[in-house]
């Protein structure tokens, strides 16, 4: 039997109607015109998303063993979206038990710091580790349990559905009791920074909670020591890539934070790190627009004398003189040294489009049949940037010279072998 269902929207049903099931016959399958109507409703609300390989969650760790252990039993290892989600710490040169907590709790890898880097330096050498490890998307949280972990699949969501390429937890700022006024106030600060410096919008710049995709990983580059999450989404921004902010919950303290250890300190090092940021990204304007300001200043000095010279009393105004052709030199320093900054920040995003396409070579690579696959592509490269003549022998060869990683990391594991620059990476017994 055949049977028409109108539906509220521009999509129609018609089909065979299932009988009543026999013996033998699937009972789930719809028996009735209203059992299709509500599967095609769920079909059309509830659409099919995508399903990725891997999920990383990676944890930079110092000195965490009193708060490492608490953090992983927190975290899933199951995400919807995703098959196989795999615990990744990075040990930061800590002088207490965090490696042996870590094993303890089943963490999938492990990668050590020979001595304490800094929370930025840890933070990329897990985005390379984790490349190397397989994964389609990475999760960055703290050890210290600062972030709720049932918020992961939050934040994973909109990378699963392909809305965003990078996404950032917001946290409740202002209605978090542990947060100081001076740290509510940074943190917004922090936020309008990267506002300025990019296209970004995100209401907690400053949040460590996000999670991004394997290209994303593979773009970012950080320069300064001291943290790193105002500058990657300035430069996820300045690619033109899909950021987006979910709201997540977070959990009572455990520890007072290492990054606020007193108010001028933490003050003087966010100003220092985002001067750098503002030199670094927007040099034109960080250096042009003083050096303009100083040049109109000279021009109405210069103005100025000219007129008390026309009505003859200019002999007792040469300072005003002196002046404008000080701010005048200065502000002409400031316009050129702007724009040969802007000059040097273009070939700085060529070389980062260069180590970009590095990456996927020895991503590629580091895949089971990886190096046969990127020769037989047209360019013989995800990228094109490699020439048909390079055979998979070649690309072989050239990644076991540089142990398959011109960025100072090493993994022990399928695809990666050896150690480099003193950085190891390991799978836990």
């Amino acid at each position: 039997m055949n049977a028409s269902v109108n539906l509220p929207f521009t999509a129609t049903w018609t089909g065979p109607v299932a009988v009543p099931p026999e013996h033998g016959a699937r009972h789930d399958a719809p028996q009735t015109i209203d059992d299709i109507e509500n599967l095609l409703r769920e079909a059309i609300d509830d659409p099919p998303t995508a399903v990725l390989d891997k999920l990383v969650i990676q944890i930079p760790c110092y000195n965490e063993e009193q708060t490492l252990g608490i953090t992983l039993k927190e975290l899933p290892r199951k995400v919807a979206g995703v098959r196989c989600v795999e615990w990744l710490v990075i040990d930061d040169g800590s002088s207490d038990r965090t490696v042996e907590v870590a094993r303890q709790h089943g963490v999938d890898h492990i990668v050590e710091l020979p001595q304490n880097q800094g929370l930025a330096r840890a933070f990329i050498a897990g985005l390379n580790a984790a490349i190397g490890f397989g994964a389609d998307v990475i999760v960055n949280t703290d050890a210290d349990n600062q972030y709720h972990a049932g918020d992961i699949e939050k934040l994973v969501a909109p990378i699963v559905a392909g809305r965003a390429d990078m996404v950032v937890g917001e946290r409740p700022i202002m209605a978090t009791p542990h947060f100081s006024p001076a740290k509510k106030i940074l943190q917004k600060f922090g936020s309008w920074v990267v506002r300025q410096a990019s296209s970004a919008r995100v209401p907690d710049a400053p949040s460590g909670f996000r999670a991004m995709t394997r290209d994303t990983a593979m773009r970012l580059n950080v320069f300064t020591d001291y943290t790193y999450t105002l500058e990657t989404l300035i430069q996820a921004g300045q690619n033109n890539m899909a950021v987006v902010s979910v709201p997540i919950r977070t959990n009572p303290d455990l520890r007072p934070s290492r990054l606020l250890r007193s108010i001028p300190g933490y003050v003087s090092r966010s100003a220092m790190t985002i001067l750098r940021i503002f030199m670094t990204y927007r040099p034109l304007a960080f250096f042009g627009i003083p050096g303009a300001a100083s040049c109109l200043c000279s021009l109405m000095l210069c103005a100025r004398y000219l007129v008390f010279w026309l009505g003859g009393t200019g002999g007792g105004h040469v300072q005003s003189l002196i002046l404008a052709a000080i701010l005048m030199v200065g502000g002409l320093l400031g316009i050129v040294v702007g724009l040969v900054g802007d000059l040097i920040a273009v070939n700085r995003k060529l070389l980062e489009k260069i180590d970009w396409r590095v990456r996927g070579i020895e991503s590629q690579l580091a895949r089971p049949g990886g190096a046969a696959g990127l020769s037989q592509r047209t360019g013989s490269s995800l990228h094109g940037t490699v020439s048909t003549d390079v055979s998979a022998d070649a690309l072989n060869s050239s990644s076991q010279q540089t142990g398959s990683s011109l960025h100072g990391l090493c993994l022990l594991s399928p695809g990666f072998g050896g150690e480099r620059d003193g950085v190891r990476g390991k799978n836990p017994p």
